[in-house]
């Protein structure tokens, strides 16, 4: 089990969006911004879903994402890699709904992405960049 360390939390949290790649399961990849993204444990992250198109059919098709996170101030950034889980109901998909929704009514909050961590990559500029941290 990969468990983040509060120092990849805590930049992971000042993130306030982050691109996602995604691959159709021929290998077509795409990127798109996410913005609804929530750290839920050392090794979890939520993902709502409010205007998915490509990135949803790739992840039903291949359910693997990487994310990258970057913080300015610290000049620091990750990526993390995982395994993705589409949900449409439930008490999680309903918690994070009615999260979403309170920032604002115009997200529809369509699926909860429910993304388990398994790899956690360097991506600062230096001579550790692209090493796997987790």
């Amino acid at each position: 089990m990969v468990a983040l360390s509060n120092e990849i939390k805590e930049i992971f949290t000042r993130t306030k969006v982050m691109p996602m790649a995604t691959a159709s399961k021929s290998g077509i990849p795409n990127v798109a911004p996410m913005a609804s993204i929530l750290l839920v444990g050392d090794d979890t992250v939520w993902i709502m879903d409010n205007y998915m198109k490509k990135t949803l059919e790739n992840l039903k098709e291949n359910p693997v994402v990487a994310l990258y996170f970057y913080d300015a101030e610290s000049k620091r950034c990750f990526q993390l890699k995982g395994s993705t889980e589409i949900r449409t109901s439930g008490p999680e998909y309903e918690q994070f709904r009615d999260r979403v929704k309170t920032k604002s009514d115009k997200y529809p909050a369509k699926s909860l992405i429910i993304v388990k961590i398994t790899d956690v990559f360097e991506c600062t500029p230096g001579k550790e960049a692209g090493k796997k941290v987790l």
